[in-house]
């Protein structure tokens, strides 16, 4: 199993007039959570790219618990439980500094050749990259 952490304070473009986070950034904050998991692998969407390889979304789950406030210091948990095959998983909860969760869910994406605009099976550099963390 891999697992990341990344923390970073809620910003006042992200709430609507009462300070809430507006719901559709969440996805933005999953997304932030899976860029930052690849990073710390040693892994860049942007190396991704320049090698032909894309990963769009193919479902979002996200289930509400209780609302972000503007100026939060929340905490956005990444997990993948499965190695991944031609799709990825990702896992989600968002809690504030409190500890209160706030958010749950989930993403797939999957894995596109660009060249071909086809679905391809993970690359061996990025699966020898997981292989450690489901040994």
């Amino acid at each position: 199993m891999l697992q990341t952490k990344t923390q970073f304070r809620v910003r006042y473009a992200d709430t609507d007039k009462m300070g809430v986070v507006y719901h559709s950034n969440y996805a933005v904050y999953f997304e932030v959570g899976r860029t930052e998991m690849f990073r710390e692998i040693g892994l860049s969407y942007n190396e991704m790219e320049k090698n032909n390889l894309m990963l769009p979304l193919v479902d979002l789950y996200i289930n509400y618990k209780r609302p972000a406030l503007y100026d939060d210091m929340i905490t956005v948990t990444t997990t993948v439980t499965e190695m991944p095959n031609v799709k990825i998983r990702f896992d989600y909860e968002i809690h504030n500094e409190q500890g209160e969760l706030l958010v749950t869910g989930y993403a797939t994406l999957v894995f596109i050749d660009m060249l071909r605009n086809r679905p391809m099976r993970m690359p061996d550099n990025i699966r020898a990259l997981l292989e450690p963390y489901f040994a």
